[in-house]
């Protein structure tokens, strides 16, 4: 089979954070994730994923932040004609050193919001990062940058969303991404605290549905649903290892945050490989790439090539086996797991905080 063509890297720069956000898709065990590529690493992988196809790179983390060489790395994506994308919690960010990066050539920032309430936001964060939040945002439009404004929903913050609308009004976001939490990581870990009620779910819909219409043409907004609550699962990230190079700060090549997690796969690291060659012949990228590996309900079904058997990491996280059907499915044999967590009370709202 032929590698397809990637279209963007997501480059997990580090996992060094000052948040400990309870619905964190960096893995759940950060001991043993502590290597990072150094800075001429970065800029020769850059070079090999535009030689594969890739348009565009989301520099992210943990917080990609904490590197000293973000900027050059922002350069060199310049030079090889990637646009450039800075996926951040804003902490810790000075205006002179956002601009910095702009003369760099940066081209868009994403700034992750917990809550539109202080001191709600800085409950969930685990971390007292607010203000500095708006503070950055308004950075950013200021100096000409298109803004994405992120918020992850779930149960503390579903009741939020014409008061996040307007927040994203204020700092002139181009973009709001709503999106609900998927439960694979450390979301999977809290899942009782996070996962909300259908009714409240239906209604934040509704609610946004509302004001992506009144918005059109000025702001896009994004509703994002969780795979619980569907009838079928989404395209995660488009199929497995078919549009986007996932590399985490050690070096190795994943087809998305969390495959890490299914540990019955080797990921290969581009300290070891090209990565194109990577990209075309590892086993673990292979392994579920295409329709050869599917089992029934998803190898007769009509959507297998518009979800691609839904989620790997989710599969392998609540059945032990990442071949099986996304339980997400109403199809799939195991769906009863999903079933069984939206009926259960909801929990104590007590994160597991990662870091802690």
């Amino acid at each position: 089979m032929t590698a397809p063509r990637p279209y963007t890297l997501i480059a997990e720069l580090t996992y060094r954070c000052p948040l400990r956000c309870p619905y964190c898709s960096n893995p759940t065990d950060l001991a043993a994730h502590d290597g990072e590529l150094d800075t001429d690493t970065w800029k020769r992988v850059l070079g090999e994923a535009e030689a594969l196809g890739v348009v565009q790179v989301h520099f992210t983390g943990g917080e990609p932040l904490a590197r000293r060489d973000l900027e050059a790395l922002v350069a060199r994506a310049r030079e090889l004609e990637l646009y450039s994308n800075l996926v951040t919690s804003g902490v810790p960010l000075t205006k002179e050193r956002l601009a910095g990066l702009v003369d760099n050539g940066l081209d868009h920032v994403q700034v992750s919001i917990q809550s539109a309430r202080p001191e709600r936001a800085d409950a969930i964060a685990g971390y007292a990062a607010h203000p500095q939040k708006i503070q950055v945002m308004r950075w950013v439009t200021e100096l000409g940058l298109p803004l994405t404004m992120n918020v992850v929903l779930h149960r503390a913050n579903l009741d939020e969303i014409d008061e996040l609308v307007s927040l994203a009004e204020d700092v002139g976001a181009s973009r709001l991404e709503l999106a609900n939490t998927q439960y694979v990581a450390w979301a999977l870990s809290n899942r009782d605290a996070l996962l909300p009620t259908r009714a409240a779910l239906e209604a934040a819909g509704e609610i946004a549905a509302r004001h992506k219409a009144r918005l059109q043409g000025k702001m896009d907004v994004l509703f994002v649903k969780p795979d619980y609550f569907g009838t079928t699962p989404k395209a995660c990230m488009d199929g497995w290892a078919r549009r986007f190079i996932h590399m985490v700060p050690d070096g190795r090549v994943l087809p998305c945050h969390a495959a890490t997690s299914i540990t019955t796969l080797r990921f290969d690291s581009v300290e070891d490989r090209s990565l194109a060659d990577i990209w075309t012949s590892s086993e673990a990228l292979l392994a579920y790439r295409g329709e050869a590996w599917m089992p029934e309900p998803c190898k007769s079904c009509d959507r297998r090539a518009v979800d691609f058997g839904g989620c790997r990491c989710q599969a392998f996280a609540l059945t032990g086996d990442a071949a099986a059907t996304d339980p997400a499915c109403q199809l799939a044999p195991q769906h009863a797991l999903v079933e069984a967590a939206r009926s259960r009370e909801p929990g104590e709202r007590r994160y597991l905080y990662r870091g802690r």
